[in-house]
């Protein structure tokens, strides 16, 4: 167990390093569902999904995360250093800017306002790092979804970029902008 956190009236989130082995059946499933298009795996055989998150895995600038709710899967959580990336290649890289992905793919029972609470919760595991100033991340500029809900947790949109695979979107969210929206929700 990497993170644990007690969310009201959702339950515990975790976030468990991904075992290629025992989660590629699982990560298959979710990404090769034609909603999670947008992870741009759909394709993929079980094999092929196990290879990536094998190469992941051996990586100290990448890292892959299952989401649980009271050790359910809902979700994969994946951090990267921009520097060490194709997306560092295309935007001017910060001291302490870390990068991001996102797919949640839960049980019906936790359809309704899971993005809304997992969001802040992945946001506060980046920022419990001091040396992280700035969460970067580059859906695909078609994803409307998701864009719009990176506006609504405070993401700031930076330049569309190209990435050998997308038209893909910048945006960020700095640790100052993340702690005074945490705070007007709190107050």
């Amino acid at each position: 167990m990497t993170y644990q956190e007690k969310i009201p009236d959702l339950g515990e989130l975790s976030l468990v390093t991904v075992n290629p082995h025992a989660h590629a059946d699982l990560l298959h499933a979710w990404v090769s569902r034609p909603r999670n298009s947008f992870w741009g795996m759909g394709t993929h055989s079980v094999e092929q999904v196990r290879e990536i998150y094998e190469f992941i895995d051996g990586l100290p600038t990448h890292h892959a995360y299952l989401i649980t709710i009271d050790d359910e899967p809902v979700g994969l959580f994946q951090t990267y250093q921009p520097d060490a990336d194709p997306v560092g290649e295309r935007y001017d890289v910060q001291p302490g800017d870390i990068g991001m992905h996102l797919l949640l793919s839960p049980a019906r029972r936790y359809l309704r306002g899971l993005t809304t609470a997992i969001g802040p919760a992945l946001a506060r595991f980046l920022f419990a790092d001091p040396t992280a100033r700035r969460i970067v991340v580059e859906p695909d500029v078609r994803n409307h979804r998701a864009l719009h809900r990176l506006e609504i947790e405070g993401f700031v949109l930076g330049p569309e970029i190209d990435l050998p695979e997308k038209r893909a979107q910048l945006a960020f969210l700095d640790r100052a902008r993340f702690e005074a929206t945490q705070r007007a929700h709190a107050g």
